[in-house]
């Protein structure tokens, strides 16, 4: 099977969940036999760096690139505004790109073109112009459900109507796109179902986030005289922001009074110079990191508090498979068929959150069977191996 894969940012470097999780089927493909033509949108943010790449990956995956600025301009913002079009959608189609896809699909046919998020759809038009192969969309999220939630969470009213609008004019375009493609490939059950809710009248088949569990080593556990809690997450995500910043100021003052020998440490590349400065005892804010399985690896207790947004957590999927205690909200936990209290503990409250970190530091046994458990899960539920074969099952379903 040939396959298009095109992507809304580079896989490699696989600096964020998504780009793990495009990179994940990418290789998961390719093992399994199959030739990946990858074409994908690099910005400011996510760059293409041929250079960085290694010869065998170029070789396999033919891997190109097109720049597109998705910086926010306010005047195509409020142009956007005024048409009634999805800006947050629009950033992400270039003429250049367009012209790139028309060319490709001149030249060569493919049995399946995989669109990697709702971003990319704005090519399809073209697509459709000159190919006959099925189109997968994989959606990571349902968009507009993040930017309802973050909605209800602004206080400021001028904010908050553009972004009950901006959810507003989501929701239409991604049910439209939704009916547009051939088949959706979603990361989550809880998505699937909301789809199907929704009316979408496509095949719709979950297909978790992969890993390849032999990159995922466990590691041994502090004792509970030095337990490190922490946080991993890209912090230009509204969501990671929202939860991290609720998290210090409404819930750790409480967590250090009880526990003052805990220390919090928090990570993620695209920081801000005001959350950087952000002072809390026994807190500690470290940045970007160069290498996130290290990091997961010298820490015990993975924190997700998070208040809003949809798709999976990589980050959890990731700690589980590296054996790692994790305490989550309810929201961060979406998506991942979890059996709480068993592999994860779900918190959503202040008081939640101290009786989890209790049940973890003081009750003997429980954060070792909770850290054993997770790694079953994640050998059980997000074996790439697997995934990939459903992936290419649903492929041929579509087919025919």
């Amino acid at each position: 099977m040939h396959v298009l894969q095109l992507c809304h940012k580079p896989p490699l470097p696989a600096k964020d969940g998504g780009c793990i999780a495009m990179n994940n089927l990418t290789q998961g493909l390719i093992e399994a036999g199959h030739k990946v033509k990858i074409l994908t949108i690099f910005t400011h943010k996510h760059d293409l760096k041929l250079d960085e790449l290694s010869p065998d990956y170029i070789q396999k995956t033919d891997i190109e690139g097109v720049h597109v600025d998705t910086r926010i301009n306010f005047v195509d913002a409020f142009t956007a505004f005024m048409t009634n079009d999805s800006y947050h959608v629009n950033r992400f189609f270039s003429p250049d790109m367009d012209i790139k896809i028309d060319r490709l699909l001149r030249n060569q046919s493919f049995d399946v073109i995989h669109l990697e998020s709702l971003f990319m759809t704005p090519y399809i038009g073209t697509i459709k112009r000159h190919s006959r192969a099925p189109i997968i969309l994989r959606a990571h999220n349902i968009e507009y459900t993040i930017w309802e939630k973050i909605a209800i969470g602004t206080k400021n009213p001028i904010k908050k109507l553009y972004l009950n609008f901006l959810a507003k004019q989501l929701r239409e375009y991604e049910l439209m796109m939704f009916n547009s493609v051939n088949g959706i490939a979603t990361i989550s059950e809880s998505d699937k179902i909301r789809m199907l809710q929704l009316g979408v009248r496509k095949p719709i088949k979950t297909v978790a986030f992969g890993i390849d569990l032999d990159l995922y080593p466990c590691s041994a556990t502090s004792s509970n005289t030095s337990v490190k809690l922490f946080h991993l997450g890209a912090m230009d995500w509204e969501p990671n922001v929202e939860g991290l910043t609720w998290f210090i100021q409404k819930v750790w003052p409480h967590i250090h009074q009880q526990f003052p020998h805990l220390t919090l440490h928090l990570a993620g590349r695209n920081m801000s110079p005001e959350f950087k400065a952000i002072q809390a005892t026994q807190v500690f804010i470290q940045g970007e990191i160069e290498d996130a399985t290290k990091y997961i690896q010298e820490h015990d207790i993975m924190v997700v508090p998070i208040l809003s947004g949809g798709g999976v957590r990589v980050k959890i999927i990731e700690g589980m498979a590296l054996g790692k205690a994790i305490i989550s909200s309810t929201i961060g936990a979406i998506g991942i068929d979890y059996k709480e209290k068993e592999n994860i503990l779900i918190a959503d409250t202040a008081a939640e959150w101290i009786e989890a970190i209790d049940a973890l530091v003081n009750k003997v046994g429980k954060k070792e069977r909770l850290e054993h458990n997770a790694r079953l899960f994640a050998e059980t539920h997000f074996d790439n191996r697997i995934i990939t074969k459903e992936l290419i099952q649903f492929y041929k379903e579509v087919q025919r």
